[in-house]
């Protein structure tokens, strides 16, 4: 639940030191030598639009814990670190997982789940939503962060990142392309790109970006829905998710590091940015089952 944030913000950082990487030794230059490549260049896109997604995958468990300062629970010191790992367990056995590794950090009510694959994936949790919740309640969320992982939510935001990402690169590079072509119509002299596809190429992937990051979005909310319902399965029944949602809606929470804010059980800015429902959708969600 808390995750997607940290996989966009990484992602994005990722893509564009590889876009640089890539001007720095010449690859702009062979693209557009003799005309723009348009094999060539969508060859480049997919490179460095997946390789951002699929590094930032790589990267998501560590940075996770790095940025919650998540303590990976080797050995239970209380009875409260006991009934988490009991619980994670019971709740990746029904849902037919390996055992992930369970955390807790210090913090407001929140939790999340992360990791590059079913077989290495982590389950955190707050110490606030631990002492604000009950334990049927704190259950739920838990299970709901193991549906996340069940259904294999990180490797699909990865595929739909990699995608929009290709397109962000592609589609940028010809307008670039096409903007410099038309600064220069009269300078016969010059070969390769100019200062306009530079530019332009720049400006148009953060504008492109930001339409790209509402599209992930919008599959962000279509991911806790199912969450919702795979937490319900493992709970046997849809009223502990339903009474943790409400319970989250009275609480204060506070937003985990930046990096990470919409991976949390909720999170998003606006109703377009926004990665996860509205609580009361998603408890008429519940409801509706």
């Amino acid at each position: 639940m808390k995750r997607i944030v940290l996989f966009l913000v990484t992602n994005l950082a990722v893509m564009l030191v590889l876009s640089v990487v890539t001007s720095l030794l010449g690859v702009n230059k062979f693209l557009t030598a003799n005309g723009l490549n348009m094999g060539a260049l969508l060859a480049f896109s997919a490179v460095i639009g997946f390789g951002g997604s699929f590094i930032s995958l790589l990267m998501s468990k560590t940075m996770a814990k790095w940025s919650t300062g998540a303590r990976v629970i080797t050995q239970p010191s209380s009875s409260t670190e006991v009934w988490l790992i009991d619980s994670v367990a019971k709740l990746a056995d029904r849902a037919g997982l390996p055992m992930p590794e369970v955390a807790i950090y210090e913090g407001e009510p929140n939790a999340f789940a992360t990791g590059a694959s079913k077989k290495n994936s982590l389950v955190a949790v707050s110490t606030g939503l631990l002492q604000s919740m009950t334990r049927e309640e704190a259950e739920a969320v838990l299970a709901h962060e193991v549906a996340h992982i069940a259904n294999g939510d990180m490797v699909t935001l990865t595929l739909i990142q990699g995608v929009v990402n290709t397109f962000v690169i592609f589609i940028s590079r010809v307008v670039g392309y096409l903007v410099d072509s038309f600064l220069r119509r009269n300078d016969s002299e010059s070969s390769g790109p100019g200062i306009g596809y530079m530019v332009t190429s720049m400006i148009c992937e953060v504008v492109f970006g930001i339409l790209a990051s509402i599209i992930v979005a919008w599959f962000s909310r279509q991911r806790e829905f199912r969450a919702d319902a795979g937490a319900a399965s493992l709970m046997r029944s849809p009223v502990p998710m339903q009474n943790a949602l409400r319970r989250l809606g009275s609480l204060h929470t506070e937003p985990l590091p930046k990096n990470m804010a919409a991976s949390g059980i909720a999170g998003g800015i606006g109703s377009l940015f926004a990665t996860h429902p509205p609580l009361e959708a998603r408890i008429a969600a519940l409801a509706a089952r």
